[in-house]
């Protein structure tokens, strides 16, 4: 035989409260829900986008070209001098050796060999330095002179 329990028995009245499920994503941007909802009261969000429908740029210029032009900015870069071409270009011809070999032997790239006997590199250092250990010229004491 089942046992009761002999204590008071009380019922639950606390109200229950069922909500009805949120809309998908898709619903939402559904026209027809919209107006269906505009229709029966519902609240609708509307949200404006940032800067939406207009063709203009955030923040305006960034620099003012009127300060550019009056010659703030930094003069255009040096340039390997004439000097340094030509001593590079003699003893690299008097070692008997091809501008790919030369790059090897310092281990930069045939294009940086080029640029410098053709004048259009910027003087580094560290280049020039493995220049006058493999070609045996003084080069770093002519830039710019």
């Amino acid at each position: 035989m089942p046992s009761r329990s002999t204590g008071v028995i009380a019922q639950d009245w606390d109200p229950v409260v069922l909500h009805k499920a949120k809309p998908k994503a898709q619903d939402v941007r559904n026209p027809k829900a919209v107006n269906q909802a505009l229709r029966s009261g519902a609240e609708v969000l509307t949200v404006k986008k940032f800067d939406a429908g207009s063709n203009r740029k955030a923040g305006g210029p960034a620099v003012n070209p009127r300060k550019l032009e009056e010659g703030t900015e930094p003069a255009a870069l040096e340039r390997v001098a004439g000097e340094v071409r030509h001593a590079i270009q003699k003893a690299r011809l008097e070692k008997k050796l091809s501008q790919a070999e030369l790059a090897k032997q310092i281990n930069e790239r045939t294009q940086v060999v080029q640029e410098y006997e053709n004048g259009k590199a910027v003087p580094n250092q560290a280049v020039l330095a493995k220049m006058e250990r493999v070609l045996g010229v003084k080069l770093r004491g002519k830039i710019g002179k």
